[in-house]
């Protein structure tokens, strides 16, 4: 088995300062500790964009400081709200293509892993143009009959709230185009931008996303009469993704939850008197 640690949108401003009321590095770093903690075994932490808000150096030099405490390997991807040549000035050494764009590959035992850019200067909607689409064919191509796994920050599909529809994948058509001849060898699409749980299936193809770790989009259908994007504070989480021959198995876990944890059957005692006597902590 292989296993993956999904994290998304972690929006790291300058140190000290809040964003929407949270200190982001501070949450990214209790992220780490609780992977270090519980899964330090994993193959690759895959960061899914919006490392930054406002694509700041120091923002980034943050992010290097509280990644360099993660035990696994770290592959962090680019947003909306990131800027490239600040972000290669921090982390050279991430996965880089022919064209500069932070794109990239990596095998695992269960397939190819494939790190797409989706972001572009001046928009919070995403960018796939044909220098990148170009990449991606052969990639694509390449792979042959390997199994894939493609990371990108925007979805390539609607999700039905409007205004992050808006600010949505703008060539979701030829993305589309380019993958469909592949559908029988894609096992899986992750991406982030949606700070939202989500789950489903585009073109036959699973997806998956979640809560990022900082703030988080409320779910509101209505939200196309609403001005801006309907944030949140519900609760921070992370994804591991277990890849096992052909099934991937994905859990969301939210790191923060202080809720009490406790048996669901009785020990020492009958489990229904348990179950009915059991009293909550304060």
């Amino acid at each position: 088995m292989t296993k993956l640690i999904h994290i998304t949108d972690t929006h790291l401003v300058e140190p000290g300062r809040l964003l929407y009321g949270f200190n982001p590095q501070a949450r990214l770093a209790a992220a780490v500790d609780d992977i270090n903690q519980n899964h330090a075994d994993a193959a690759l932490v895959v960061i899914t964009g919006d490392l930054t808000h406002w694509g700041e150096g120091v923002a980034y030099e943050a992010l290097r400081e509280v990644l360099d405490d993660l035990i696994p390997p770290c592959i962090p991807l680019l947003g909306n709200h990131d800027d490239r040549p600040t972000f290669r000035g921090v982390f050279p050494n991430a996965p880089v293509d022919e064209n500069g764009f932070i794109q990239g590959r990596h095998d695992v035992a269960e397939g190819r892993l494939l790190f797409l850019d989706t972001n572009q200067p001046g928009t919070h909607a995403g960018w796939y143009c044909e220098q990148r689409q170009d990449w991606l064919r052969r990639q694509l191509a390449a792979a042959g009959d390997k199994p894939l796994f493609v990371f990108m920050h925007h979805p390539p599909f609607e999700i039905g709230i409007g205004p992050m529809d808006r600010i949505g994948l703008i060539q979701r058509e030829q993305v589309a185009a380019l993958m469909r001849p592949h559908r029988q060898n894609l096992r899986h699409v992750f991406f982030g931008h949606v700070h939202r749980p989500i789950v489903g299936s585009w073109m036959g193809v699973p997806f998956s996303t979640m809560r990022a770790t900082n703030h988080q989009v409320w779910l509101d259908f209505r939200a196309e009469q609403l001005a801006a994007v309907p944030g949140s504070h519900e609760p921070p989480a992370y994804a591991v993704v277990c890849l096992r021959g052909e099934d991937v198995v994905i859990h969301f876990h939210d790191y923060l939850d202080d809720s009490r944890k406790f048996p669901l059957g009785g020990q020492t005692q009958d489990e229904r008197e348990y179950a009915y006597t059991f009293e909550p902590a304060e």
